[in-house]
């Protein structure tokens, strides 16, 4: 099947469906100009600090160095932190946020991003489920009272040689150093009952369409080979209801019944009228 008949396909899908399930990985992002960390070399265009340390986006995504090296680890943190706040989603969002509006079951947004952005653009909190955590909550390194509490307010000044000044986030409960509340590599002590709190919402929305025999739509977006959670889920639920997966990805669209081999912007404006 070429381009244009499987825009056409995801067109009628998404236009017959009575809800939406919507997936989202880091390419979701670049059409807002969020930076694209694929490969060591996108990673180190964005902070080449890393690149002078030789650090990969896997090495600096560890919460080690919140013990061995805090200032460092909050330059990145909270750089990503103001990035993303400062950031304005694109129309790719607008649009999925209307369509969502015109169903009787609505949308549910599945997503490894943890930018807060599909919130930004309108979709509401309860409705989303960020599998990786987000950078717009907060908890104890040590996890002291198993809380987790809104980074609204915090700011992060970034001083020369890619060092966090003083004063660090801390942990309002214990006074002890703060990190944000997001599934790092290698992360033992990520408190994820917030996102355990999304999965069980998650989870009576998809029961409720099951019951009552819902026509469901899946459109995924930007979501990668590397760390496939996102194109995992979005293909069990696939199955699970038995209709075909929209797979936007410029990329790595392969492996999908539908494949748009498109940014996000470009293929949501063909298929979403």
């Amino acid at each position: 099947m070429n381009l244009e008949e499987n825009i056409q396909q995801a067109r009628k899908l998404l236009a017959n469906a009575d809800a939406l399930f919507i997936t989202a990985g880091a390419g979701m992002g670049v059409d807002s100009g969020l930076p694209d960390f694929r490969g060591v070399e996108g990673f180190w265009n964005a902070y080449p600090k890393a690149r002078e340390l030789n650090l990969y986006f896997e090495e600096m995504a560890n919460p080690k160095w919140f013990e061995s090296d805090p200032r460092l680890a909050w330059a990145f943190y909270g750089h990503r932190l103001h990035l993303y706040r400062d950031t304005v989603p694109h129309k790719g969002y607008t649009r999925l946020l209307e369509l969502s509006y015109t169903k009787k079951y609505g949308s549910f947004v599945f997503t490894s991003n943890v930018d807060g952005q599909f919130q930004k653009a309108g979709f509401i909190e309860e409705r989303i489920m960020e599998c990786h955590g987000s950078i717009h909550h907060m908890q104890c390194l040590d996890d002291c009272r198993h809380e987790i509490w809104s980074s609204e307010g915090t700011t992060v000044e970034v001083g020369e040689g890619f060092k966090a000044r003083d004063p660090l986030p801390n942990c309002p409960y214990c006074g002890g150093m703060a990190r944000p509340n997001i599934l790092m590599f290698s992360d033992w002590g990520w408190n994820y009952s917030r996102t355990d709190a999304q999965r069980d919402r998650l989870t009576t929305w998809i029961g409720k369409l099951r019951e009552e025999g819902a026509t469901l739509a899946i459109i995924e977006m930007g979501a990668g080979t590397a760390v496939p959670t996102v194109r995992n889920t979005s293909e069990q639920i696939a199955r699970e209801f038995d209709v075909p997966l929209i797979r936007i990805n410029p990329r790595e669209s392969f492996g999908a019944e539908i494949e748009l081999p498109l940014g996000a912007v470009e293929a949501l404006e063909k298929i979403i009228p």
